[in-house]
């Protein structure tokens, strides 16, 4: 079966754009990596390790330090889908983001958004 494009985009083609829709909704770049470094265990120097290297969305999740445990806790509907129901473990990890992204954006409180 063949991957999902999404498998092998560079998340440094991808992070721009979670940038812009951050701060477009006047977030910030630093509230976006905290959001990344919740989901994922990474530090700032590993993310710009990840960024400047190029790593692929299915190395980033590979290598991720430490899924964050409270990710079950991430529920409702990302591009149709229902993120708490998917089946491919790492489609489920990219839509995470997405939906933590997207809260961002949409102004949740930080404390909401990292399940606190």
């Amino acid at each position: 079966m063949e991957k999902h494009r999404i498998f092998t985009t560079s998340f440094a083609s991808v992070y721009p754009h979670y940038i812009t829709k951050a701060e477009k909704k006047g977030r910030t770049k630093e509230e976006l990596d905290t959001i990344i470094f919740w989901l994922t265990g990474y530090n700032q120097q590993q993310l710009q390790h990840i960024i400047d290297n190029r790593t692929d969305f299915e190395t980033f999740f590979e290598e991720a330090p430490q899924l964050n445990p409270n990710v079950s806790k991430i529920t409702g509907v990302i591009c149709g889908w229902r993120v708490e129901e998917m089946e491919d473990k790492l489609m489920q990890k990219i839509r995470y983001l997405d939906k933590l992204v997207d809260e961002l954006a949409k102004g949740k409180t930080m404390e909401k958004i990292l399940r606190s």
